[in-house]
């Protein structure tokens, strides 16, 4: 029988909470002894209410902290929950091998932020910058059953091993993109996701590779709109 956690298939279950929330604020879960998870929980939630959550992830080389700065006052201004995992290895494991412990640590996290909230699966949001929108693109479109939204902001390049369900997809990419050429990454990801015919909103900008914030702003609006 195959095994679909090859294929990057995640083991999330939606169910009632069983521990304590956390209060509001940052929370390093102290789940793993390297490369922790960390927890941002914004004022006001009621964890036995559905509440939007995103899972952030970071570029090559990257970290929680170079991430964060980028979506964490949004989450608190927004009210949705944001997790900000962290690649095992220097990048993400589909980068250099294929799904292994990355895949096995994102159900761990997921499974702990379940157990303390509850989670709105019309608002499961994968999403990126540079190979971590890489790695939202591959392993969000190989979760549709578990992700509804896709925000991959620069990303290289998209590997589906295992296509399933319909998630909503937004990406932005830089005209002056060097590390990730907009011809061979942004447009030719936006062609074969039309094609397949998912739900896409595509955005190009001027900027180089780095982060944008009124790109993440836009991405943040579309992932809320049916909220405002």
């Amino acid at each position: 029988m195959l095994d679909l956690s090859l294929l990057g298939r995640l083991q999330l279950q939606h169910t009632a909470p069983t521990k304590p929330p956390l209060p509001p604020g940052r929370h390093d879960l102290r789940l793993f002894d390297e490369r922790d998870y960390v927890l941002i929980v914004p004022e006001g939630i009621d964890a036995a209410r559905p509440t939007p959550f995103m899972s952030l992830f970071h570029g090559g080389g990257g970290s929680a902290e170079k991430i964060l700065p980028i979506m964490r006052h949004h989450a608190e201004a927004r009210g949705f929950l944001l997790l900000v995992p962290q690649s095992l290895f220097p990048t993400w494991d589909i980068v250099i091998a294929g799904n292994g412990p990355d895949r096995e640590r994102l159900d761990v996290g997921f499974a702990e932020v379940a157990s303390r909230f509850t989670l709105d699966p019309a608002h499961f949001a994968f999403a990126g910058h540079s190979d971590g929108g890489s790695y939202s693109l591959s392993t969000g479109l190989s979760n549709g059953h578990l992700v509804s939204h896709i925000l991959a902001f620069s990303a290289g390049f998209m590997t589906v091993l295992a296509q399933e369900g319909e998630p909503k997809v937004f990406i932005a990419h830089g005209q002056n993109d060097t590390q990730t050429p907009i011809r061979t990454a942004g447009r030719s990801h936006a062609a074969k996701l039309r094609a397949a015919g998912y739900d896409l909103t595509y955005v190009e900008h001027d900027g180089p590779h780095a982060s944008q914030p009124p790109m993440v702003q836009l991405g943040v609006d579309w992932f809320l709109a049916d909220l405002a």
